[in-house]
């Protein structure tokens, strides 16, 4: 097509497609598509090395047939030498990426080979599978119940938003006319005017808010939605992390007073610190936005920053931005005061979202080299059975077996613990168990017959690997214990990464080695955007090896609990800047 001189827009869905088929291939090879008579890239030399030996092929294809004759379809292994001297069996259905050394191959495998992710035919668009999307709705749940609470109601506005809305506030949708994705044809018929699909919906639903809002008795109007969003995101796009179409909830307040809307900021920020810590088991850092960095059009920005130790990167967690009266100015919504009948009053506002990309980060900070790790507060099933059953275990045994299994299910849902049985007859126990800890369930047991005669169960963490001989008394309370250590445990692992890698300095030269080090640094600034613009730019480096971190740091937060608190004269980080510092502030590369 490019040699017959295409137009664009006959090329473009001919480009999404050969990509998603470059992504499919990627996922289950586990390396990039290589075009025949291509030379061959470190990257690939990369990918072969964390393959099988050559010589050891025949043996794996053997080995494979056996498999599938056993009915463990796609279960191929090749033996390794385990550390001990011993051949130990490493399924194909395991990551081939270690985290530490190839992340983003990782990243890919993990949240497709989990089943969190299918890649779609549309470039920067992906379909979140029932594993996935069961952690959104926990988090759903969660922040539902909070807002719910304190008085926010749910409503839902169209995505399309005309042309004259959008650019009625021009400052504001600056940030984002590059993303908007705009409907120009119905059919085959052009549209008289263009529809954008919303990237934000402050253009969709002030209007309404200016109709609504007539009098103070018909404040404060605090309203959610649920909802997607579409910004056409260019730049490498990755699932969760960057993505053209986006699950997010986003909240819109109005206030007669700026003092209850500041106050409402706050407490949807202390919300949203509540999803990572509370449920998702990853420590944030809560701030506020420099003013480069703030919500457009917006008064300030509040934010929860988390860190990602394997990419020494930060990553922001949520929003909660304070208005002020610049959107109501610009959309007309205003309210009689009595205190002041004469005049109008325009509204205080506020407007605060959390996204899909929660469950990214909850991959990125907790998933190990054998897939994912959940903590149980979101898990889809929080403890698996597996019944442990060979060819030579007799009927009646299996049975029995099989029963053990259905009534300790049951029992675990009447305690309100999530659990699964797996029941399958083609899969052996091995597959199981690698099938359920690349999905990251915390609990597996394993029940077979000398565990019956027993009365016992062996109980295998998945965040330490450790295992349990429990007896089957008292066996629900113990492993209700467990799943809360386990939070426990995932909280305070984050936690100490986070502690690890985050400083405070007042040397520029310090600020630089750390940076490349991964980094996030607590600095003295001076607040000025020209020189935040400088910190960027010169502590960026040349990359000196593929994949290199080499970006400069942006900032992330002014943090509300800074590691150090600012000394008279102190001076902004950056040596040829000079002026005074107004405050520490957060800064690393991030996402």
């Amino acid at each position: 097509m490019k040699t017959n001189k295409a137009s664009k827009e006959a090329l473009q869905p001919e480009i999404d497609l050969l990509l998603k088929y470059k992504a499919d291939y990627k996922a289950i090879t586990g390396s990039d598509y290589q075009a025949p008579g291509a030379g061959s890239s470190k990257r690939e030399k990369k990918n072969k090395e964390n393959k099988a030996p050559k010589e050891e092929k025949p043996k794996k294809e053997k080995k494979d047939k056996k498999d599938k004759k056993n009915g463990a379809a796609a279960a191929a292994t090749t033996p390794t030498g385990g550390e001990d001297g011993s051949k130990q069996k490493q399924t194909r259905l395991g990551v081939e990426f270690k985290k530490d050394e190839s992340l983003s191959d990782w990243y890919s495998q993990v949240i497709t080979k989990s089943e969190m992710i299918e890649y779609y035919d549309v470039s920067g668009c992906y379909i979140l599978r029932p594993w996935a999307y069961g952690i959104w709705e926990r988090i759903k749940e969660h922040f539902n119940n909070r807002i719910k609470e304190s008085g926010v109601e749910n409503c839902y506005f169209p995505m399309f938003v005309s042309q004259a809305a959008l650019e009625k506030e021009k400052e504001h949708i600056a940030d984002f006319a590059p993303e908007v994705a705009w409907v120009t044809k119905s059919g085959q018929s052009e549209l008289a005017e263009p529809i954008a699909i919303r990237p934000t919906s402050e253009t969709v639903m002030y209007p309404s808010y200016a109709r609504w809002v007539q009098s103070h008795r018909d404040l404060p109007l605090r309203l959610n939605q649920w909802c997607n969003v579409v910004r056409w995101e260019f730049k490498h796009p990755q699932p969760f992390l960057r993505t053209r179409e986006f699950l997010w909830q986003e909240g819109h307040s109005a206030f007669a007073t700026r003092d209850e809307a500041t106050k409402e900021v706050f407490e949807i920020l202390d919300y949203y610190s509540e999803v990572y810590t509370d449920l998702l088991a990853i420590p944030v850092v809560k701030g506020k936005k420099t003013e480069k960095e703030k919500f457009a059009g917006g008064d300030f920005t509040t934010t929860v920053e988390a860190y990602i130790q394997a990419s020494g990167r930060a990553i922001q967690g949520a929003t909660s931005h304070h208005l002020g009266q610049n959107f109501s100015k610009m959309f007309g919504i205003t309210f009689e005061d009595p205190s002041n009948p004469k005049e109008k009053t325009f509204v205080h506002q506020n407007s605060w979202g959390l996204t899909t990309r929660t469950i990214g980060v909850l991959v990125m900070v907790h998933g190990d080299d054998k897939g994912l790790v959940l903590p149980p507060k979101v898990a889809n099933y929080q403890v698996v059975l597996v019944p442990i059953m060979t060819g030579q275990t007799p009927e009646d045994k299996k049975n029995t077996i099989l029963d053990a299994c259905a009534d300790y299910k049951k029992t675990f849902a009447k305690a309100g613990i999530r659990a699964t049985f797996d029941s399958r007859d083609n899969y052996t126990p091995g597959w199981k168990f690698n099938h359920w800890e690349m999905k990251g369930v915390p609990l597996r047991i394993e029940l077979g017959p000398r565990d019956i005669d027993n009365q016992q169960m062996v109980v295998v963490r998945r965040d330490t690997g450790e295992k349990i001989t429990m007896k089957q008394e008292g066996s629900v309370e113990k492993i209700n214990q467990l799943l809360e250590d386990i939070q426990s445990n995932l909280f305070a692992k984050a936690s100490k990464q986070l502690a690890d890698n985050m400083i405070s300095t007042k040397s520029w030269d310090e600020f630089k080695s750390k940076l490349d080090e991964g980094k996030i640094i607590q600095a003295p600034f001076c607040g000025v955007e020209c020189c935040e613009d400088k910190i960027k730019k010169d502590s960026a480096r040349e990359e000196t090896e593929a994949g290199a971190p080499s970006m400069g740091a942006k900032s992330l937060c002014i943090p509300f609990e800074p590691l150090a608190q600012l000394q008279a004269n102190d001076k902004c980080i950056h040596p040829d800047c000079g002026s005074e510092a107004k405050f520490y502030t957060l800064f690393g590369r991030s996402y």
